[in-house]
């Protein structure tokens, strides 16, 4: 296989076909992330519902019933309110480490079983919920859900497709992150046209759907040869290799499975493991990659869309139709990554996207701060229309770079020893500056006003510097082979895993079973 300019020798081509069984596992793990993105874009929508906040939020009610008695970046300025959008981040990130012990022993397939009924079970309390304790349980039981499902899912992506169109399965997650965003836009826009309790009620129910879909997907895939073999199950998994990639011809993929799943068993300890210099570029990228894509304030403007529109003076079926839009681009958009992620690779579409998230943002800063004013109205139609569309601007670069790819990178570069800690890491890394925006975006909205734009433009400038630098392409190479075709040739990179590896190499000569021994 070629690709990522990455030539030599050492190259591999697995021999594999694109066969229906992928095609439909990948789709239906995927609705992992159709959830994730349903409760994103649901929480702003109801949270901009007059009858939903008369409820569970009466000082933010009054305070935008009484026109000019708060400076209009400041009327959803409530912990309250915050903490029911954060809430559901902050369980993710409690059950985290205890998903990557279930996606390590139990398999993938059987963890995103269990966040599917978390799921179900959120959904339930959310839609029936009578007081705000109710609700943020409901929020809390999602946000166990999530921390499951973001745990196994795009390991799971990852791990049964195919290295060439990795990258495109894998973003069928983000694929679906968008979906579930559009479709609670959708939903928020009609029912806020329903009386009474009904329209939130119905927004937050309407959840059951992804979960269902996820509980139901869950249980008819197949899990990954690499778990299976992970688990001493060989015969089955490398039964399923056969049947997932369309050919009796899978010996060489299989013993290098078997081969790095016996690499992985000398690894006792994981999360110590992973603090291992040989470990640090991973490591690090993972880390900055979750810490700088919550930082774009693409879940600020994603979670408080309609919350944001009706500050910058959109009437509330304005506000959400704009949502509606935004979420309609973000998904285009996502889509436009799929078929060029394996194409362009992974750094061009992030260095291109920082370009265009930044100057955007600038245009958006500079606009509400002459246009704006902390008791005005509303913007002119013209000046509307330009927010809108830098908003669809930056949403567009964000979807089809650092939306998925802040998952694909992590979910790709660390090796099967490491892998599971990785993506806990990763995952509580991303929950837990997904909480911070969440919980403070009001409050810093209030405060900082249209600084707020300025104040992410400025983490766009350092992280695109970042990637330029660090982030290495990783386009169509196999999983198992990042070290030798990765980080051993990247001008900074190579001198964490050079001396390292070298020692493993001697290790290994030494002791443990071959890999006949461990195959049947």
């Amino acid at each position: 296989m070629t690709g990522g300019g990455f030539t030599g020798d050492n190259t591999k081509e697995f021999e594999a076909k694109i066969t229906p069984i992928i095609i439909i596992s990948c789709m239906m793990a995927a609705t992992g992330g159709l959830m994730f993105g349903y409760d994103v874009g649901v929480s702003g929508g109801v949270a901009s519902m007059p009858p939903f906040l008369e409820k569970f939020f009466p000082k933010v009610y009054r305070q935008i019933a009484e026109e000019g008695s708060e400076s209009n970046y400041c009327k959803y300025d409530n912990q309250g309110l915050q903490l029911f959008t954060s809430s559901l981040y902050l369980a993710g990130l409690m059950v985290t480490f205890f998903a990557s012990y279930t996606t390590r022993i139990l398999g993938r397939r059987l963890t995103m079983l269990i966040a599917g009924f978390f799921f179900i079970a959120g959904v339930g309390f959310n839609a029936a919920a009578q007081n705000l304790a109710m609700l943020i349980c409901g929020r809390i039981l999602l946000g166990c859900g999530i921390g499951f499902a973001n745990q196994a899912v795009p390991v799971f992506l990852s791990e049964i497709a195919p290295s060439r169109i990795r990258g495109a399965l894998n973003i069928l997650f983000q694929l679906d992150i968008t979906l579930g965003i559009l479709f609670a836009n959708l939903v928020n826009y009609f029912t806020n046209k329903i009386k009474g309790e009904w329209g939130w009620r119905v927004s937050l129910g309407l959840g059951g759907i992804p979960a269902l879909l996820l509980t139901l997907g869950a249980y008819l895939v197949v899990d990954t040869p690499n778990s299976l073999i992970e688990r001493g199950h060989l015969e089955q998994g490398k039964t399923v290799l056969r049947k997932i990639r369309g050919t009796d011809n899978v010996d060489p993929e299989f013993f290098e499975l078997v081969e790095a799943s016996r690499v992985a068993k000398q690894v006792k300890h994981p999360f110590r493991n992973i603090l291992k210099r040989n470990n640090r570029p991973q490591l690090v990228i993972s880390i900055a990659l979750m810490v700088f894509q919550q930082f774009t304030g693409i879940n600020a403007i994603m979670f408080y869309a309609p919350v944001l529109f009706n500050t910058l003076g959109f009437k509330n079926d304005a506000a959400l139709y704009s949502a509606v839009i935004t979420g309609a681009i973000n998904v285009v958009s996502t889509i436009v990554s799929i078929y060029s992620v394996d194409k362009l690779g992974r750094r061009k579409l992030l260095l291109e996207a920082g370009v265009q998230m930044f100057l955007s943002q600038m245009v958006i800063a500079v606009v509400l701060g002459i246009k704006v004013k902390d008791n005005s109205e509303e913007l002119s139609k013209g000046y509307a229309a330009l927010v809108v569309v830098m908003v669809c601007v930056f949403v567009s670069a964000f979807a089809w770079s650092w939306g998925p790819l802040g998952w694909l990178i992590p979910s790709e570069i660390f090796p099967l020893e490491t892998r599971s800690a990785g993506q806990s890491v990763t995952v509580c890394v991303n929950f837990l500056f997904t909480s911070v925006i969440a919980q403070a975006f009001l409050s810093m909205l209030c405060y900082f006003k249209y600084g707020i734009f300025f104040f992410f433009s400025g983490w766009i400038l350092i992280m695109s510097i970042f990637v330029f630098f660090l982030v290495p392409e990783t386009k169509n190479v196999p999983i198992e082979e990042m070290t030798q075709r990765v980080w051993k040739k990247h001008w900074f990179w190579k001198r964490f895993v050079e001396v390292d590896c070298l020692e493993d190499e001697k290790v290994s000569d030494g002791n443990g079973p071959s890999i006949i021994e461990l195959v049947p």
